[in-house]
């Protein structure tokens, strides 16, 4: 269950050593990914093991991508994450998708809603929007001005091209209900840095305690 006024997940974790980690800095949430191609990329088995690993010390979210709204949920449910992140999801996709999974929270990219629909930024019913990067899980930075214009109705994470150094700046200019940081803690791809996860989780906090 989440409780701090602001979420900060820790994703693309692949081992038990840093989920430990992102835990004892202070992560609300931990994220492993099961969308082919990502770099991030853990199997079903585990996903099934890096869960019960966590054993409820933070919420576990499983990212998908290019899957069905059934084949997701059926993921998430043999894996048992409290979260299920889809992207890609049309707002009847979304909508089939929590018929079928009751926590749900939603991925897309600002610069693609302002071009297209303003209104993928309204709630469809997911617990969280997820405003990423034009290029998810690119670690690229975009520009948060566009929030001036546009912003979501319902809760929502920042996330693309974070990082410890920035991510404090980040939370003071956007006022984002949280954060989501993956290659930002990286010293290869794939590969966590177990002192960047502290420091950036420390720096957000200190942001959100100003």
């Amino acid at each position: 269950m989440i409780a701090s006024s602001l979420v900060v997940k820790i994703c693309g974790l692949r081992t038990e050593e840093a989920i430990d980690v992102a835990i004892s800095a202070g992560a609300d949430a931990v994220g492993f990914v099961i969308a082919a191609g990502s770099p991030r990329f853990v199997d079903h088995a585990t996903a099934r093991r890096l869960v019960a690993h966590t054993a409820g010390r933070a919420t576990t979210v499983l990212v998908t991508k290019g899957l069905s709204p059934e084949a997701a949920a059926s993921a998430a449910h043999e894996s048992g994450v409290d979260v299920l992140q889809v992207h890609g999801f049309d707002r009847p996709q979304v909508e089939r998708t929590l018929a079928l999974f009751p926590r749900v929270w939603r991925a897309t990219s600002l610069p693609e809603a302002n071009t297209h629909r303003a209104a993928d930024l309204d709630s469809w019913g997911e617990e969280l929007l997820l405003i990423d990067s034009p290029r998810a899980g690119s670690g690229e930075r975009w520009d948060l001005s566009a929030l001036d214009r546009l912003r979501p109705t319902g809760a929502w994470l920042l996330a693309g091209g974070l990082d410890s150094e920035n991510v404090a700046r980040a939370v003071a200019d956007a006022a984002p209900t949280g954060v989501d940081v993956s290659s930002g803690v990286e010293r290869a791809p794939g590969i966590k840095d177990h002192a960047l996860i502290e420091r950036f989780v420390a720096n957000a906090r200190s942001s959100a305690a100003a």
